[in-house]
């Protein structure tokens, strides 16, 4: 099977940096600088949610292929260490379907002991490994949830693990892992559900953010037009909450936050689409196979497996990490009359 029979971009041999002021920083040209890593883990899921993933799954990816818990570590190190790395986030697929996912914290806590380590999980299974993972270094966790109807999600999902992940959510809580994050994807098939979904959130002491679904599903069926945009969503949840917005603590923080009921508990909106913060982004990725992705709609990918492998020191490893971050896209380019949708999804591409 070939790359392009996975849906995964070629990777570029060679990056212009001939104009790159000299700097150890993740710096791009438009001078935003990449504190966030994003760390794809694996491309399997336990879940098939219509907007990420294909009915079947995505293709396999060889095992050889996939980074392996040593050279994750050893990326993580080089971030952190090297390129001012701040934050890490480990995603997937679903991340919890790597049984090393404890040694790959421990390694990475080891390695970056200041750095928070942060997960991205739809919580299936992870009632019984919070307090594992807690232990090994992890230090938050969101958790995918886009509706608490048990019917719904299973159409959504085309799973019916609902109870699984609502037990997966309070192990997380009960495991001491910061305050848990829900995210939820808005979809005209949710909107209804929202108001509930948000006092389940209140209710358990969870912080919810609404996501506007990206043009990111593996069946390239997203339409502008078909979207729930934000300003939509307010006037649904206000039928029910008073909300009051407050003011961004950080500008590359993407979610805007209203106070519910005058707080203290907030609700978040990620408006990636109609109030796009591309120029304010702080994200670097790494996919499952050890390819730096710059941007999450740019299908230039930088192959530092190879390099890896080949026998590349940690400052090599640095050098071409940078490069690849030079020349990040300056935005996403939805709204552009030839934007052309990434080849892989998101469950292939990691959040």
């Amino acid at each position: 099977m070939t790359a392009m029979d996975m849906g995964m971009p070629k990777t570029r041999p060679t990056i212009a940096t001939t104009d790159r002021p000299e700097t150890p920083d993740l710096l791009d040209r438009f001078g935003r600088i990449a504190r966030d890593l994003r760390v794809s883990i694996t491309e399997k899921c336990s879940l098939r949610c219509t907007y990420c993933m294909p009915e079947e799954g995505l293709p396999a990816i060889p095992r050889e292929q996939l980074l392996t818990t040593g050279e994750i570590v050893r990326l993580v190190a080089v971030a952190t260490g090297l390129l001012g790395v701040r934050e890490v986030r480990f995603t997937g697929g679903e991340p919890l379907m790597r049984r090393d996912l404890e040694e790959i914290i421990e390694g990475c806590r080891r390695v970056a002991p200041e750095v928070p380590l942060a997960l991205t999980s739809n919580a299936i299974g992870l009632e019984h490994r919070a307090r594992g993972l807690a232990a090994a270094g992890l230090s938050r966790v969101n958790i995918s949830l886009d509706t608490i109807d048990r019917a719904h999600f299973a159409r959504l999902t085309r799973r019916d693990r609902l109870d699984s992940v609502l037990a997966g959510i309070r192990a997380a809580k009960t495991a001491g892992l910061a305050r848990v994050k829900v995210n939820a994807v808005l979809m005209p098939e949710t909107l209804d559900g929202a108001v509930d979904l948000l006092q389940w959130c209140l209710d358990e002491g969870v912080e919810l953010r609404f996501i506007e679904e990206m043009p990111l599903d593996a069946d390239h069926e997203w339409a502008r037009a078909n979207m729930v945009p934000a300003q939509r969503l307010l006037a649904v949840l206000g039928t029910r909450f008073a909300l009051t917005e407050t003011e961004r603590e950080d500008p590359s923080t993407p979610a805007e936050r209203w106070l519910v009921n005058r707080g203290p508990a907030t609700v978040g909106i990620i408006a990636s689409v109609t109030r796009s913060f591309c120029s304010d982004c702080d994200r670097t990725r790494l996919t499952a196979e050890g390819t730096v992705r710059s941007c999450l709609f740019s299908d230039h990918e930088t192959d530092l497996r190879a390099a890896l492998r080949g026998g590349a020191s940690d400052n090599d490893l640095a050098a071409l990490w940078r490069g690849a971050m030079w020349n990040k896209w300056s935005g996403h380019g939805i709204d552009a009359a030839d934007f052309v949708p990434p080849q892989r999804s998101m469950g292939a591409i990691g959040g």
